[in-house]
């Protein structure tokens, strides 16, 4: 249960949450909806803290707001994006997307009405829960990644290092007529390839 001054935190958090997922979808301006979202995660991330759970809220702030939103905004405000040209036409989907909504809506109502909460559960827990008291949940996770799953944890890592390459390669390509550094060429030059010598005429320089 939640004290006094958690609960006022709580609803402050989710309050201001609510309003600005809201904001990210009704905003005309697609700045100001990356600025909602970025607001939208800080506030997500203060529940994550109210409920003891900071490893989540550090994640949440790094990987999204500071890489995910961040870039996300750079890429709208560089690419001068014409979004009003991108949603002509839009409501032609938009029984499609009723429809959509209504199943999962459906689907939401279906779950939280089968859902009950077992207190039991947390007793046949492979794992140990650590007592917040004398260990954070940060540190029992980081034992628990680098000892059980440290073998996972470098095929990921090793995953996103070629995923990440394989983006650099497809995306970077040679364009005619730009002029790029060839360092080999650079340091081959000599002074007969590096400087040419012409006979101007008397009155016909620049």
């Amino acid at each position: 249960m939640l004290n006094g001054l958690e609960a006022v935190f709580f609803y402050l958090f989710a309050f201001v949450a609510i309003a600005a997922a809201f904001m990210v979808i009704s905003a005309r301006n697609p700045v100001h909806s990356v600025l909602y979202l970025i607001l939208t995660f800080f506030n997500a991330a203060g529940l994550f803290l109210l409920t003891g759970a900071e490893f989540l809220a550090m994640i949440l702030l790094v990987v999204y707001v500071g890489a995910v939103a961040v870039l996300f905004l750079f890429v709208v405000m560089m690419l001068d994006v014409d979004f009003a040209e991108l949603k002509e036409g839009a409501l032609q989907y938009a029984p499609i997307g009723a429809v959509i909504g209504l199943i999962l809506a459906g689907e939401l109502i279906v779950v939280l009405g089968g859902y009950a909460f077992s207190p039991e559960i947390a007793a046949h827990a492979a794992k140990p829960i650590p007592d917040i008291a004398t260990r954070h949940n940060t540190a029992a996770l980081g034992d628990i990644l680098y000892t059980d799953y440290i073998h996972y944890f470098q095929i990921a890592g090793m995953v996103l290092l070629v995923a990440m390459i394989g983006a650099i390669v497809l995306t970077l390509r040679h364009k005619e007529g730009v002029k790029r550094q060839n360092i080999s060429a650079q340091v081959a030059r000599t002074p007969a390839t590096a400087i040419e010598t012409k006979k101007v005429e008397t009155g016909k320089g620049i």
